[in-house]
């Protein structure tokens, strides 16, 4: 996948996913500067992609900035509560609609798993990630992260 998708399409369509489902004014998605720091309560949302070019796409975060996701995404108000319901299912659709469509610019697509929600992403064979961009979301450090199967 890191030879047929290049890391600036992987930050581009993490940008057009915020943009159409998160934030509808550009400007809230940036790379991080500097290295991004590990999370302390760390939350991460993947889908894996199975066929000729197999891989995962997550995104992970912080436990708190994902309830900042699932409250913008649900068009919620900043004080309101996510339920772990609604959390594990805007999370995981962040997740699942990045993956897809990184799916889409393969050669050949494969299918695209349900999205998996947990405090870590389980290991990836080799474990070294094809793609890793370091962002920033409204201040809050967030990570996408590619591995190929």
């Amino acid at each position: 996948m890191s030879t047929v998708v290049a890391t600036d399409q992987v930050y581009a369509i993490t940008e057009e996913v915020f943009g159409a489902m998160i934030d509808p004014e550009p400007g809230y998605l940036r790379p991080w500067e500097g290295e991004l720091p590990a999370p302390v309560d760390p939350l991460a949302a993947w889908v894996d992609v199975h066929g000729e070019l197999a891989g995962r796409a997550a995104v992970i975060c912080e436990t708190a900035t994902a309830h900042d996701l699932a409250r913008a995404l649900l068009r919620m108000e900043p004080h309101e509560e996510v339920t772990p319901a609604d959390l594990v299912d805007a999370f995981g659709e962040v997740a699942n609609v990045v993956g897809g469509n990184i799916k889409a610019l393969l050669p050949s697509q494969g299918s695209l798993t349900l999205p998996q929600v947990a405090a870590v992403v389980p290991s990836a064979p080799d474990d070294a990630p094809a793609h890793a961009l370091a962002l920033d979301w409204r201040g809050q450090p967030l990570a996408v992260v590619v591995w190929l199967f």
